[in-house]
Protein backbone atom coordinates (compact mmCIF):
# COMPACT_ATOMS: atom_id res chain seq x y z
CA UNK A 1 0.00 0.00 0.00
CA UNK A 2 1.13 3.40 -0.89
CA UNK A 3 2.78 5.65 2.51
CA UNK A 4 -0.18 8.47 0.85
CA UNK A 5 -2.76 6.31 2.36
CA UNK A 6 -1.77 6.93 5.73
CA UNK A 7 -0.09 10.70 5.57
CA UNK A 8 -2.86 13.72 5.20
CA UNK A 9 -2.59 13.21 1.41
CA UNK A 10 -5.18 10.16 1.53
CA UNK A 11 -6.74 9.98 -2.14
CA UNK A 12 -10.51 9.51 -2.04
CA UNK A 13 -10.65 5.66 -3.02
CA UNK A 14 -12.39 3.92 -0.13
CA UNK A 15 -9.58 0.86 1.18
CA UNK A 16 -12.59 0.06 3.60
CA UNK A 17 -15.81 -0.69 3.95
CA UNK A 18 -17.45 -0.48 7.02
CA UNK A 19 -20.56 -1.73 7.78
CA UNK A 20 -22.94 -0.58 10.47
CA UNK A 21 -26.73 -2.44 10.75
CA UNK A 22 -28.63 -0.13 13.45
CA UNK A 23 -32.19 -1.39 15.04
CA UNK A 24 -33.70 1.09 17.71
CA UNK A 25 -29.96 2.29 18.84
CA UNK A 26 -30.59 5.81 18.28
CA UNK A 27 -29.50 6.11 21.90
CA UNK A 28 -25.95 5.31 21.25
CA UNK A 29 -26.02 5.47 17.64
CA UNK A 30 -24.69 9.32 16.95
CA UNK A 31 -21.65 8.15 18.93
CA UNK A 32 -20.59 5.14 17.17
CA UNK A 33 -21.22 7.25 13.98
CA UNK A 34 -18.91 9.76 15.07
CA UNK A 35 -16.13 7.67 16.07
CA UNK A 36 -15.79 6.44 12.49
CA UNK A 37 -15.96 10.29 11.05
CA UNK A 38 -13.21 10.66 13.22
CA UNK A 39 -11.18 8.50 12.20
CA UNK A 40 -7.23 9.25 11.37
CA UNK A 41 -7.76 7.23 7.98
CA UNK A 42 -10.47 8.95 5.54
CA UNK A 43 -9.88 6.19 2.89
CA UNK A 44 -13.17 5.00 3.94
CA UNK A 45 -16.93 4.27 3.21
CA UNK A 46 -19.66 3.76 5.80
CA UNK A 47 -22.66 1.42 5.24
CA UNK A 48 -25.49 2.16 7.17
CA UNK A 49 -28.21 -0.21 6.97
CA UNK A 50 -31.15 1.02 9.48
CA UNK A 51 -33.20 -2.59 10.06
CA UNK A 52 -36.80 -0.86 10.17
CA UNK A 53 -36.16 0.53 13.50
CA UNK A 54 -39.44 2.43 15.25
CA UNK A 55 -37.26 5.16 17.55
CA UNK A 56 -35.13 7.86 16.88
CA UNK A 57 -32.75 5.74 14.94
CA UNK A 58 -33.72 7.83 11.45
CA UNK A 59 -33.58 11.37 12.50
CA UNK A 60 -30.04 10.46 13.86
CA UNK A 61 -28.93 8.86 10.53
CA UNK A 62 -30.62 11.91 8.57
CA UNK A 63 -28.39 14.39 9.91
CA UNK A 64 -25.06 12.48 8.37
CA UNK A 65 -27.44 12.09 4.93
CA UNK A 66 -25.31 14.92 3.04
CA UNK A 67 -22.03 13.51 3.22
CA UNK A 68 -20.53 11.36 0.19
CA UNK A 69 -18.97 9.01 2.14
CA UNK A 70 -21.94 7.26 3.72
CA UNK A 71 -24.56 4.93 2.00
CA UNK A 72 -27.83 4.90 4.09
CA UNK A 73 -29.90 2.00 3.17
CA UNK A 74 -33.40 2.45 5.21
CA UNK A 75 -35.30 -1.32 5.30
CA UNK A 76 -39.34 -1.14 5.23
CA UNK A 77 -39.37 -4.51 6.92
CA UNK A 78 -37.39 -5.60 9.99
CA UNK A 79 -34.69 -8.56 8.26
CA UNK A 80 -32.52 -9.04 11.16
CA UNK A 81 -28.43 -8.14 11.76
CA UNK A 82 -27.68 -10.94 8.77
CA UNK A 83 -29.92 -9.40 6.60
CA UNK A 84 -27.85 -5.76 6.77
CA UNK A 85 -24.83 -7.03 7.22
CA UNK A 86 -25.06 -9.33 3.63
CA UNK A 87 -26.75 -6.76 1.86
CA UNK A 88 -23.62 -4.24 2.74
CA UNK A 89 -21.35 -6.50 1.83
CA UNK A 90 -22.59 -7.52 -1.28
CA UNK A 91 -23.11 -3.63 -2.86
CA UNK A 92 -19.61 -2.82 -1.25
CA UNK A 93 -16.35 -2.49 -3.25
CA UNK A 94 -13.30 -1.92 -0.96
CA UNK A 95 -10.20 -4.47 -0.34
CA UNK A 96 -11.12 -4.85 3.71
CA UNK A 97 -14.92 -5.30 5.37
CA UNK A 98 -14.72 -3.67 8.77
CA UNK A 99 -17.89 -3.75 10.93
CA UNK A 100 -18.88 -1.59 14.13
CA UNK A 101 -22.13 -2.57 15.98
CA UNK A 102 -24.01 0.84 16.61
CA UNK A 103 -23.60 0.73 20.30
CA UNK A 104 -19.98 0.79 20.21
CA UNK A 105 -17.48 3.22 19.88
CA UNK A 106 -13.93 3.26 17.91
CA UNK A 107 -10.42 4.50 18.50
CA UNK A 108 -9.57 7.37 16.60
CA UNK A 109 -6.20 5.40 14.82
CA UNK A 110 -8.27 2.20 14.70
CA UNK A 111 -8.54 1.59 10.92
CA UNK A 112 -4.66 3.28 10.34
CA UNK A 113 -3.39 1.45 12.82
CA UNK A 114 -5.18 -2.09 12.13
CA UNK A 115 -5.23 -1.62 8.44
CA UNK A 116 -1.60 -0.94 8.53
CA UNK A 117 -0.81 -3.68 10.61
CA UNK A 118 -2.44 -5.98 7.79
CA UNK A 119 -0.86 -4.75 4.70
CA UNK A 120 2.65 -4.23 5.97
CA UNK A 121 2.09 -8.38 7.40
CA UNK A 122 -0.09 -9.27 4.06
CA UNK A 123 -3.01 -10.69 6.52
CA UNK A 124 -6.76 -11.12 5.73
CA UNK A 125 -7.95 -11.43 8.99
CA UNK A 126 -7.04 -9.31 11.89
CA UNK A 127 -8.94 -7.74 15.00
CA UNK A 128 -7.69 -6.29 18.63
CA UNK A 129 -8.44 -6.26 22.26
CA UNK A 130 -11.24 -3.73 23.33
CA UNK A 131 -12.43 -2.21 26.57
CA UNK A 132 -15.77 -3.33 27.93
CA UNK A 133 -18.31 -0.68 29.54
CA UNK A 134 -21.80 0.06 30.74
CA UNK A 135 -23.51 2.76 31.82
CA UNK A 136 -24.99 3.46 34.76
CA UNK A 137 -26.92 6.67 35.73
CA UNK A 138 -25.39 8.19 32.15
CA UNK A 139 -22.17 7.88 33.94
CA UNK A 140 -19.22 4.92 32.19
CA UNK A 141 -18.12 2.66 33.93
CA UNK A 142 -15.15 0.72 32.43
CA UNK A 143 -14.17 -2.97 33.02
CA UNK A 144 -10.52 -4.26 32.42
CA UNK A 145 -9.59 -4.32 29.16
CA UNK A 146 -9.01 -7.65 27.10
CA UNK A 147 -5.78 -9.69 26.68
CA UNK A 148 -6.97 -11.91 24.32
CA UNK A 149 -4.77 -15.04 22.48
CA UNK A 150 -2.60 -13.56 19.90
CA UNK A 151 -4.13 -15.28 17.08
CA UNK A 152 -7.35 -18.17 16.84
CA UNK A 153 -7.49 -20.87 14.52
CA UNK A 154 -10.81 -22.89 13.83
CA UNK A 155 -10.71 -24.81 17.00
CA UNK A 156 -8.90 -22.52 18.89
CA UNK A 157 -12.14 -20.34 18.38
CA UNK A 158 -14.70 -22.45 19.45
CA UNK A 159 -13.19 -22.83 22.61
CA UNK A 160 -13.02 -19.12 22.74
CA UNK A 161 -15.05 -16.95 20.34
CA UNK A 162 -13.77 -13.72 21.98
CA UNK A 163 -12.95 -12.43 18.25
CA UNK A 164 -15.38 -8.95 19.08
CA UNK A 165 -17.11 -8.04 15.39
CA UNK A 166 -16.60 -4.08 16.24
CA UNK A 167 -12.90 -4.98 16.16
CA UNK A 168 -12.87 -7.24 13.41
CA UNK A 169 -11.39 -6.65 9.58
CA UNK A 170 -11.53 -8.95 6.92
CA UNK A 171 -9.53 -9.20 3.46
CA UNK A 172 -12.39 -9.36 0.56
CA UNK A 173 -10.57 -12.20 -0.87
CA UNK A 174 -11.33 -14.22 2.28
CA UNK A 175 -15.14 -13.19 2.05
CA UNK A 176 -15.79 -15.34 -1.32
CA UNK A 177 -19.25 -17.01 -0.68
CA UNK A 178 -19.46 -16.79 3.08
CA UNK A 179 -22.17 -14.77 4.80
CA UNK A 180 -23.99 -14.21 7.63
CA UNK A 181 -26.60 -17.16 8.67
CA UNK A 182 -29.98 -15.99 8.99
CA UNK A 183 -30.28 -17.06 12.74
CA UNK A 184 -32.02 -15.84 15.58
CA UNK A 185 -28.51 -15.52 17.90
CA UNK A 186 -24.88 -16.00 17.40
CA UNK A 187 -25.24 -15.27 13.22
CA UNK A 188 -21.81 -13.19 13.98
CA UNK A 189 -19.94 -16.51 15.82
CA UNK A 190 -21.48 -18.54 12.86
CA UNK A 191 -19.67 -16.52 10.11
CA UNK A 192 -16.52 -16.59 12.15
CA UNK A 193 -16.37 -20.39 12.46
CA UNK A 194 -17.12 -20.06 9.01
CA UNK A 195 -13.95 -17.87 7.85
CA UNK A 196 -11.81 -19.54 10.10
CA UNK A 197 -12.59 -23.50 8.71
CA UNK A 198 -11.49 -22.33 5.69
CA UNK A 199 -7.98 -22.65 6.42
CA UNK A 200 -7.91 -18.97 7.41
CA UNK A 201 -6.10 -17.73 10.40
CA UNK A 202 -7.25 -14.29 12.76
CA UNK A 203 -4.21 -12.43 14.28
CA UNK A 204 -4.55 -9.99 16.70
CA UNK A 205 -3.25 -6.10 16.44
CA UNK A 206 -1.95 -6.19 20.10
CA UNK A 207 -3.90 -2.72 21.28
CA UNK A 208 -6.86 -1.72 21.77
CA UNK A 209 -8.92 0.23 19.85
CA UNK A 210 -12.91 -0.49 20.57
CA UNK A 211 -15.11 0.42 23.49
CA UNK A 212 -17.44 -2.59 23.67
CA UNK A 213 -20.53 -1.46 25.52
CA UNK A 214 -22.52 -4.06 27.80
CA UNK A 215 -26.29 -4.08 27.60
CA UNK A 216 -27.76 -5.41 30.37
CA UNK A 217 -30.94 -6.20 28.73
CA UNK A 218 -28.80 -8.35 26.75
CA UNK A 219 -26.53 -10.02 28.57
CA UNK A 220 -27.98 -12.22 31.78
CA UNK A 221 -31.43 -12.07 30.17
CA UNK A 222 -30.15 -13.87 27.51
CA UNK A 223 -27.31 -16.70 28.88
CA UNK A 224 -28.90 -19.12 28.68
CA UNK A 225 -30.45 -18.80 25.43
CA UNK A 226 -26.98 -18.21 23.97
CA UNK A 227 -25.94 -21.29 25.66
CA UNK A 228 -28.99 -23.31 23.99
CA UNK A 229 -28.09 -21.50 20.19
CA UNK A 230 -24.03 -22.71 20.45
CA UNK A 231 -24.84 -25.77 20.91
CA UNK A 232 -27.49 -25.86 17.96
CA UNK A 233 -24.98 -24.44 15.79
CA UNK A 234 -22.08 -25.89 16.86
CA UNK A 235 -24.07 -29.33 16.50
CA UNK A 236 -26.22 -28.09 13.17
CA UNK A 237 -23.29 -26.41 11.56
CA UNK A 238 -19.70 -27.02 12.98
CA UNK A 239 -21.08 -30.80 12.85
CA UNK A 240 -19.48 -31.29 16.32
CA UNK A 241 -20.10 -34.40 18.62
CA UNK A 242 -21.81 -34.47 21.54
CA UNK A 243 -18.57 -33.99 23.54
CA UNK A 244 -16.58 -31.51 21.87
CA UNK A 245 -19.53 -29.43 22.07
CA UNK A 246 -20.01 -29.70 25.65
CA UNK A 247 -16.05 -28.71 25.71
CA UNK A 248 -16.76 -25.72 23.72
CA UNK A 249 -20.04 -24.82 25.60
CA UNK A 250 -18.16 -24.54 29.06
CA UNK A 251 -14.86 -22.85 27.52
CA UNK A 252 -16.67 -20.28 25.78
CA UNK A 253 -19.34 -19.78 28.66
CA UNK A 254 -16.08 -19.47 31.23
CA UNK A 255 -14.11 -16.96 28.94
CA UNK A 256 -17.45 -14.96 28.64
CA UNK A 257 -17.10 -14.50 32.28
CA UNK A 258 -13.91 -13.64 32.77
CA UNK A 259 -14.49 -10.60 30.27
CA UNK A 260 -18.06 -9.51 31.57
CA UNK A 261 -18.38 -11.02 34.82
CA UNK A 262 -21.53 -13.12 36.16
CA UNK A 263 -24.12 -10.64 35.81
Amino acid sequence: MSEEIFSGNQNNKPIVDIILPNYNKGEYLNEAINSVFNQTLKNWKLYIIDDNSTDNSINIINKFSQSEKIKIIKLHKNKGPSFCRNYAMRISKAKYISFIDSDDVWFKQKLEKQIKFMENNNLNFTYTDYIPFFESYTKKKFKKKTTLKEYFNYKMFTRNSSINTTTMIISRSILKSHRFKKIKLLEDYLFKCKLLKSNNIAKKFNESLAYYRILSKSRSSQRFRNIYWLWYINKRFNRMNFINNLISIFLISINSIKKYGIK
